[in-house]
Order: C-alpha cells, then sequence, then structure tokens
C-alpha cells in the first residue's frame, strides 16, 4: 500500500515544470530518449524527448519498439541501457605512473569531480540494481562520489515487460525507499513522493496538489496488475543454496551448448562490476595511464592465470556468472546479485531465458541441500558468510560493514581501487632459477614491512599492470619478492637490477594462520616456485622455536634446477627444528635424493597426521593430490591451510578476476582452510 501521507500529484501538462525544477541547481537531466530504434538513456532537455506513446514488445533475444496512440509517457519498458554507466563508467582513468631519467618512478591516482546529474526515469528495478551495486564496489571511491552527487527520480511500471520478474524478487515494480523522488503514471498525471530533503526541495518547486485517495488507490491497484503480469518460472525460495549445490551437475553442458560467451547479457546487466585495466603509454614506457573499462567473466582472458585459464570452457563461463548472481552474491553482499530486470534475457542473441535456466539447474524439488557449516578455522568469516540469509527481497539499503559481508585482514575492508603505490627500490636481485628471481627491497611504507607470511604485495612498473606477488621474507627496512617471469610485467620485474624503482601496494590478503599451529608441529609442503610465500612461515618458526612444535618440510620441483632457495635448504637440513625433504620430478645426472610427486614424501612420512597443522602451496593438481593425502591419513580439514592462485588484477576485491565460488581470492584469501574452500577446491573450472 501506498504512504498516503505527504503524496502529491502533479498533472500530466506540468511534467515539463520538473524538468526545470531538476535543471535549477546545473543539474544535467539524464532520462529515456528513443535512439536507433531502442530506448536509451541520454540528456532531456523537454518533454518532447521523452518516449510518450511508446512501447516495447520483448522476449527472449527479441525487443521491438512500437507506437501506440495513448498520451502515456513512461509505458515503454526498460532498454538495454542502465543506470550502472553513469555512477560506474564503462571506461575510466585511474591513475597514471612515469619514470623519471634517473629512475625515480611515480604513481598518481586520478580524480575528477562527478557531474552533477537528475536521473530520470530509474525504474524501481534500476533503483535496486543501483543499492547493489553500491553494495559490491563498495570501496571504489569515484562510485561512491558519482551517486552521493546524483538525484533519483523513479518512475514505477504500469507496464511490464514480457522479460520482466522483479516482482518474484522485490525489486519491483513498486519503489518504497532509495529515491529522492518517485512518480507513478496515472491517467491525467502522476502521483509524486518524496523520499528525501533534496526531493522536496525539487517538489517545493513545482505546481503540485495533494493527491486524493481515488489517486492513491489507482497507484496501488495499478502496481498489483503490473506485478501479477510478470512471468517468474522458478522458485524463489531457497535458490541461492540450490544453485550453488549444482556446481558439479551435468546440466550445464546442456546450457552452455547454445551460450555464444559473447558477454551481452553481463554488458547488460545493471549490478555486473566485473572490470579490467589497460596500460597505455608511450613507446619508452616511461609515461603510462591506467584506465579500467568494463569487462565479462565470460571472455576467455578473463579468468587467465600463467598456467593457463581456470575457466577455460563456456560451461565453466556461463555456471560462473549464474552461480555467482543468484547463489554466491548473497554470501558476499547479503544480497541477490540479480534484481529481475531481464536484460539478459532480451539482449541474448540466442535467447537464453535465466528463469528457464534456473528452473532447469535448479529445480525446487532440490531444496534439501548441504551447506558449508562455520569452521574452528575461521569462524567469523563462515559466520558471516552463512548468516547471511538469501533475501526473498534485494535489499536496497546501506553498504553492510565489513562484519556482516566476509572476513578481510586487519585494515584491509573496503580500500580503494587507487590505493597508491609506495615507491621501493631494489636492493640487490638473486637468480633462483632459469625464469625465477628474488629482489630484495628497500620499503618506505611500515604497514608493507609490518606484513605477515602468506601475504602479498601489487608490485607495478611504469607501461606494465600491476603483479600480485607474493612476499617471500620480511626485513626491518623492507622485504624480498621472489618473482617467476611469466609474463611482460613479472619479466620486467625480475629484470630488476640494484638501485631500481618500482611501486608496491599492500600489504593484501589473508596470512597463513600461525596462531592455528601454536603448540603442533608444523607440515609445510611446497611444489615449485610455491616454496616462495611459506618462505616466510619457516623464518617464523625459525626465529620462535618454543611456539611449536616440530617443522617438517616437504619439497618438490620439475628439476634440480628449478629447486628455490638451495643454499637456505641445506642449511635447514642442519636445523634442530626442522626436517627438511626434497624430490624432483626429473632427476639429472647428479641428483641423488628422491624422485617422484612431492606425496611420495608424505607417504614415507612416520608422524601422526592428526598432530600436525599442515601449510600447502604450489600448483593446482599438486595441492590436490596433497590434501587427498593428508586427509587419508587424518589430517583434520580445518587444520590444512593452502593458497590459491587466481588472477588477481586489483588486489582489493573490486575487478572480479579471482573470485572462486563465494570467495574473492586476493581479500578474503589467498590462504583458506581446507574445510572453508569444501564444495570449490578441486572443483573443475570454478
Amino acid at each position: 500500500m501506498t504512504d498516503r501521507s505527504g503524496a502529491s500529484f502533479l498533472p500530466r501538462s506540468e511534467l515539463g515544470s520538473l524538468l526545470d525544477a531538476l535543471r535549477a541547481d546545473d543539474r544535467r537531466v539524464i532520462g529515456p530518449r528513443i535512439t536507433a530504434g531502442a530506448v536509451l538513456l541520454g540528456e532531456v532537455t523537454t518533454t518532447a524527448e521523452l518516449p510518450a506513446g511508446w512501447r516495447s514488445d520483448q522476449a527472449p533475444g527479441s525487443y521491438r519498439l512500437r507506437q501506440t496512440d495513448e498520451d502515456r509517457t513512461f509505458d515503454y519498458g526498460i532498454g538495454p541501457g542502465s543506470w550502472k554507466q553513469f555512477v560506474y563508467p564503462p571506461r575510466l582513468a585511474q591513475s597514471e605512473a612515469s619514470r623519471s631519467p634517473e629512475g625515480d618512478v611515480t604513481f598518481t591516482a586520478l580524480t575528477e569531480e562527478p557531474p552533477l546529474l537528475a536521473f530520470f526515469g530509474v525504474r524501481a528495478c534500476d533503483l535496486a540494481a543501483l543499492g547493489v551495486l553500491d553494495r559490491a564496489v563498495r570501496g571504489d571511491d569515484d562510485e561512491r562520489r558519482r551517486r552521493a552527487a546524483a538525484l533519483t527520480v523513479v518512475v514505477e511500471c504500469a507496464v511490464a515487460g514480457g522479460t520482466c520478474f522483479c516482482s518474484a524478487l522485490g525489486t519491483g515494480p513498486a519503489a518504497d525507499a532509495g529515491f529522492d523522488l518517485a512518480l507513478t503514471e496515472l491517467a491525467d498525471g502522476f502521483l509524486v513522493r518524496a523520499g528525501s530533503d533534496a526531493g522536496r526541495a525539487v517538489a517545493s518547486r513545482i505546481p503540485l496538489r495533494p493527491a486524493s485517495p481515488s489517486e492513491l488507490d489507482a497507484r496501488d491497484a495499478q502496481m498489483a496488475a503490473t506485478a501479477a503480469s510478470m512471468r517468474v518460472g522458478f522458485a524463489v525460495d531457497g535458490l541461492p543454496a540450490r544453485v550453488r549445490a549444482a556446481a558439479s551437475s551435468p546440466k550445464w553442458d546442456e546450457i552452455a551448448e547454445r551460450c555464444l560467451a559473447c558477454g551481452s547479457c553481463t554488458l547488460a546487466c545493471p549490478t555486473c562490476f566485473c572490470t579490467s585495466v589497460e596500460q597505455h603509454s608511450d613507446l619508452t614506457a616511461t609515461e603510462s595511464v591506467a584506465e579500467r573499462h568494463w569487462d565479462s567473466c565470460f571472455t576467455a582472458s578473463f579468468a587467465a592465470v600463467a598456467g593457463g585459464s581456470f575457466r577455460p570452457r563456456v560451461r565453466d563461463r556461463y555456471r560462473q556468472w549464474l552461480t555467482h548472481k543468484f547463489g554466491t552474491w548473497p554470501m558476499q553482499f547479503g544480497t541477490l546479485g540479480c534484481v529481475g530486470c531481464g536484460r539478459c534475457v532480451t539482449w541474448c542473441p540466442v535467447g537464453i531465458d535465466v528463469r528457464e535456466e534456473l528452473a532447469f539447474i535448479a529445480p525446487a524439488e532440490a531444496a534439501d541441500v548441504a551447506v558449508v557449516a562455520p569452521t574452528a578455522a575461521a569462524p567469523a568469516a563462515e559466520a558471516a558468510r552463512s548468516a547471511v540469509a538469501p533475501p526473498a527481497a534485494v535489499q536496497v539499503a546501506e553498504p553492510p560493514a565489513a562484519a556482516e559481508v566476509a572476513e578481510a585482514p586487519p585494515g584491509m575492508d573496503l580500500l580503494p581501487v587507487t590505493w597508491p603505490f609506495a615507491p621501493a627500490r631494489v636492493v640487490w636481485s638473486a637468480a633462483e632459477t632459469a625464469d625465477v628471481t628474488t629482489l630484495r627491497l628497500e620499503v618506505e611504507d611500515p604497514a608493507i614491512r609490518a606484513g605477515a607470511p602468506g601475504q602479498f604485495v601489487m608490485a607495478a612498473l611504469p607501461g606494465f599492470p600491476p603483479s600480485a606477488i607474493s612476499i617471500s621474507r620480511y626485513h626491518p627496512d623492507g622485504i624480498e619478492l621472489t618473482v617467476r617471469s611469466a609474463g611482460p610485467a613479472t619479466t620486467a620485474l625480475g629484470s630488476l637490477r640494484a638501485g631500481a624503482q618500482l611501486g608496491l601496494r599492500g600489504p593484501l590478503g589473508r596470512p597463513w594462520p600461525l596462531e592455528a599451529a601454536e603448540g603442533r608441529d608444523v607440515l609445510i609442503v611446497a611444489g615449485g616456485i610455491g616454496l616462495a610465500p611459506l618462505r616466510p612461515v619457516i623464518d617464523a618458526i625459525k626465529s620462535d622455536p618454543g611456539r611449536f612444535g616440530r617443522m617438517h618440510i616437504c619439497y618438490g620441483a620439475k628439476t634440480p634446477a628449478d629447486r628455490l632457495y638451495i643454499g637456505e635448504t641445506m642449511r635447514l637440513r642442519k636445523c634442530r627444528c626442522a626436517d627438511v625433504a626434497e624430490t624432483v620430478d626429473k632427476p639429472d645426472d647428479d641428483w641423488a635424493g628422491q624422485v617422484g610427486l612431492v606425496t611420495c614424501l608424505l607417504d614415507e612420512a612416520d608422524w601422526r597426521m592428526d598432530h600436525v597443522v599442515a601449510f600447502v602451496c604450489g600448483p593446482e593438481r599438486m595441492m590436490q593430490a596433497v590434501v587427498s593425502t593428508l586427509v587419508e591419513r587424518g589430517a583434520p580439514r580445518d587444520r590444512i591451510f593452502l593458497t590459491l592462485e587466481r588472477h588477481m588484477e586489483c588486489g582489493v576485491g573490486l575487478c572480479g578476476h579471482c573470485q572462486t565460488g563465494p570467495f574473492f581470492v586476493c581479500r578474503d584469501g589467498p590462504v583458506f582452510s581446507l574445510a572453508e574452500l569444501d564444495g570449490v577446491f578441486g572443483v573443475e573450472g570454478i
């Protein structure tokens, strides 16, 4: 029912006065206009530019405008463009970097004053989408400023499009909060409600009269009729759990047979926030600008890592998109990631209907599913993730506090993507293998020097994208980074020599939980360059051996020449607090040690696995084999910790590249307990 206090009525002939009032504060009014055969959003100066008398016929993969004899202004249904483009622009220059002739590097965040805009004609579902986006990118300062600067005028829907299903998600067709002004189009004009002081100020400038009881009743009847006209086709109650439980369903293959992986659904979506960053530089790479642009989890390169893509198939990408929207978004942000606007259905070139796919992949009869329980290893994180019940309606509210959404390391939550890079200088560099180099860095930022084992930094050079590099050792005046040359950026980092400068942002990520190992034996299992993130753990145990039991180190490499820190390993063998065992896949003529996978070292171990805390790092296949062996031998799942490698482009959980199940690896990890990763770790393509 409409709040009957304070509702007013604006005659149709006076709609222009509202546009004038919105522009009175030097605002540009952005509203619906017919462009290229569709209703798009652009600047509106007069009512003649609004799509009065037009309607849209929408179906899966189909959109057509048709003109009617009616004089109603807002019965056209939503078009392909959402309001996201004005608060989260498709392209945005974020920072610039430069290198002086002396080799000094500087990084400067770029900011711009948000334009003063009035969003005119926002539908209730799109208003909800703005609230959902606020939560998802709550660390983005630019989005926050643009939202605060905009004035929002909602128009409630009197006609539902053929692909709309907002009524099922509680996001429309009525708007109850979150707007400055709300309009409901009736036969002779508009019911007007103010939702903020800014809205009331605008309303005071236009010729309004109190709304009559019959007009209020007409609004209620219109909203009920619009909601009743929508086709849903899937059960909302319990949907997130059902979607998550379907991760291994063979039905994804059937859906993916039709999907083109074109990304149209994500680009039309008003809540998708995935982005990538391009570097634009001069020919010498001494001056560069980092520009963020919209991206899609459907693109083949979006999930690329050094060893390839962790979502190589179309089925993996479609599953990621649908599961995120309806399964894991509530665990991350407290809402569904969909508002039922139907754009993904209308603008899919092959007419895939998300409503039908949800009913197919997560039918209501599969409601009894297992949900991962909180673990002793990470009670705060798991309690937060489990406590956020999937809402029957998408909530339009202020962004939740960090504790209500997901655990983050102290001081890390809500870090802006424009968090500045601190300068660091190379003290020395040492080649570990043919493609791995360790850099000893002198770092000015005390926060980076005070990081914890398992955390990482984003390391950047002008002209190159930042790279996520684990900190391989801490010093009072700096850190060490062990870098494997896997692409242009890491090759440039590995080529730095003494005196060179670079930029660092950090420390980032959740560290190894050394406190969980206090009083217990510690098992360290590493493969290849996976020893680098574990090196600070070894340092910590060596520096305080009385805090822990015995340290067991199992290290595997492809060949003897691919081993890291060979001199240190030899010295560790003489340390009373540690046992060291090494193996290689392919021996050379001089190798006299173990040959085989690193799991063979575990098979030969004579210590009780149920008394150890295990820290594991290496290629994911290797970690899967190690985990399987440890569990079989009795190691508790909540005392097995591993670190995941994903495409960590921003480092603060805003770009979407590193998402795995309900986690953003850069923010929620990279260190996880095996118990936390139930249903995620080892699932192909997730």
